[in-house]
């Protein structure tokens, strides 16, 4: 195709925009003039820029303050009515202080008498949570049989322990009264059950009572070595939870009286008799009673106890020893008096050593067919001499081969 500037014009027309150009550019002059005739205390007051010749048509391009929220200043509220007029308050500052004054106790008075309907409905509401806690349980009759006539022990709160450890109905057995109205202290005092502290009152006033006046005297003092405690059978960590824990057991060292004489349970130089008193009246009241001889914990006490088992099984272990000897067996026994003298015996000995010797020298004669005289016998001890001389060397030769 071949193109020209004639035959472009046929086929492009630019008249039109020729036109629109010319129209253009002649409003664009007038909106210049009038802006440069806008007078400049106007843009002032607005607080506008100064516009340009281009700023028609291409906008403002100040970047826009933030405008400042306008605060409404609060007007005072009317004045009251009843409020005093201002002369009255200039000229009389001081009462305007004694008003004050003798106006505040008012409100205070108001607020006083407020609260006197209220107290009724708090004291309802204590009454109301006194009502909804429950009641303590009644005494038992454990509580209720262990007065102050049979022993001194008050009641304490229950103890609920890990793993079982605690119980219930518990007292603090500080001493047992006796018929006589004496006392026997428990020195510590022992928290225990109200069931095995009446129990141990029981025993000490029907059996050790007795006891201590068949012995000239009465008892002051119950050795007391561990009552509760919360812990495992002989103090083994991980062992199942002793009747110590359940505050049902009572370790006594000994019983003291009041001449000053301690009965120790353990004690071999206590009589017998005593002792084996204390364990037949032990093991026919306890269920459980364990001393020496049941295993090594129990060796410097007595252990005993209201264990429940099945069949009413009972366990009464506790060896009763023997009193040790005054002396210990050092020496050799004495000599029986059967036996012959020492002196005889030794003579005896002798005699037999002096018989072994002659046997030989008599044997050897007997071979070589010489008979025997008085005469010979000197010459028989030098050859039976001269042999036993010739044989001796190899043997000690033969020792000393063994010796290296």
């Amino acid at each position: 195709m071949n193109f020209s500037a004639e035959r472009a014009r046929r086929k492009w027309p630019c008249g039109s925009f020729r036109r629109t150009a010319a129209a253009m550019v002649t409003a664009a002059v007038l909106l210049m003039l009038c802006a440069q005739s806008i007078p400049a205390a106007a843009a002032t007051r607005t607080g506008a820029w100064p516009q340009g010749p281009w700023s028609g048509l291409f906008g403002d391009s100040r970047p826009k303050k933030p405008r400042r929220a306008v605060l409404a200043v609060p007007l005072p509220k009317p004045r009251p009515a009843e409020a005093p007029k201002a002369e009255s308050k200039q000229a009389q500052p001081q009462p305007k202080a004694e008003s004050k004054a003798e106006s505040k106790p008012e409100p205070n008075r108001a607020e006083t008498d407020k609260p006197e309907p209220e107290k009724p409905a708090a004291t309802g509401t204590d009454k109301a949570a006194e009502q909804a806690a429950p009641a303590p349980p009644p005494p038992s009759a454990c509580r209720l049989a262990l007065t102050d006539a049979i022993a001194i022990a008050p009641s304490i709160p229950d103890i609920k322990g890990v793993g079982g450890c605690g119980g219930e109905d518990l007292v603090r057995l500080e001493a047992v009264v006796l018929p006589d109205k004496r006392r026997v202290s428990v020195k510590p005092a022992a928290v225990l059950r109200c069931n095995m502290a009446s129990a141990i009152a029981d025993w000490i006033r029907t059996d050790m009572a007795p006891l201590a006046e068949s012995l000239g005297s009465t008892i002051s003092d119950l050795d007391n070595f561990d009552s509760f405690q919360c812990r495992g059978r002989n103090r083994v960590v991980g062992a199942r939870l002793s009747e110590h824990g359940r505050a049902n057991a009572l370790d006594i060292r000994a019983i003291k009286l009041a001449n000053g004489r301690s009965i120790s349970l353990t004690d071999r130089t206590v009589p017998r008799e005593t002792r084996e008193s204390v364990l037949h009246s032990m093991c026919a009241r306890f269920p459980t009673v364990l001393g020496p001889g049941s295993d090594w914990y129990h060796e410097d006490h007595i252990h005993i106890d209201l264990m429940e088992r099945r069949n009413n099984y009972k366990i009464c272990q506790w060896d009763v020893w023997d009193p040790l000897p005054q002396t210990a067996p050092l020496l050799p026994a004495e000599r029986p008096e059967e036996a012959p003298p020492r002196e005889v015996a030794a003579k005896s000995e002798q005699g037999k050593s002096e018989q072994g010797k002659s046997e030989p020298a008599k044997s050897e004669p007997a071979k070589s067919g010489v008979t025997k005289s008085a005469a010979p016998e000197p010459a028989a001890a030098k050859t039976t001499g001269r042999a036993t001389a010739g044989a001796a060397p190899p043997t000690k030769k033969r020792r000393e081969d063994r010796r290296f």
